[in-house]
């Protein structure tokens, strides 16, 4: 399997800040108080997708790699929906997710 290099444009970048944040959301923010495991798990799972996905050893699974994200992303939102708190945090970082889903999904053709 060939090594492909990553290039890095405007969809790249905002695919690695959007998916920095809402890691960061949930492995920090929502565990303030005290630590969520899920919330933890959910962080951790954005933070090994988004490593994944750059990761030149792993560029032939690059798409897999980023339908898995964009799964991942989308089971989030859904449990949110189903029974996450609606508050303004909640909404914004879904808010960031769905756009998320639409960066990966415009980056599929690299």
């Amino acid at each position: 399997m060939q090594k492909q290099a990553t290039q890095f444009g405007p969809v790249q970048i905002g695919i690695i800040l959007l998916t920095l944040v809402t890691a960061l959301v949930h492995l920090v923010i929502l565990n303030l108080r005290s630590i969520d495991l899920l919330f933890t798990l959910n962080g951790i799972g954005y933070l090994v997708l988004l490593i994944a996905l750059f990761l030149p050893q792993l560029s032939g699974y690059r798409n897999l790699i980023r339908w898995v994200l964009i799964l991942f992303t989308a089971v989030t939102i859904i449990a949110w929906v189903a029974v996450g708190a609606k508050n303004i945090l909640g909404y914004v970082d879904k808010l960031l997710e769905v756009i998320l889903i639409v960066f990966l999904f415009v980056d599929r053709g690299r």
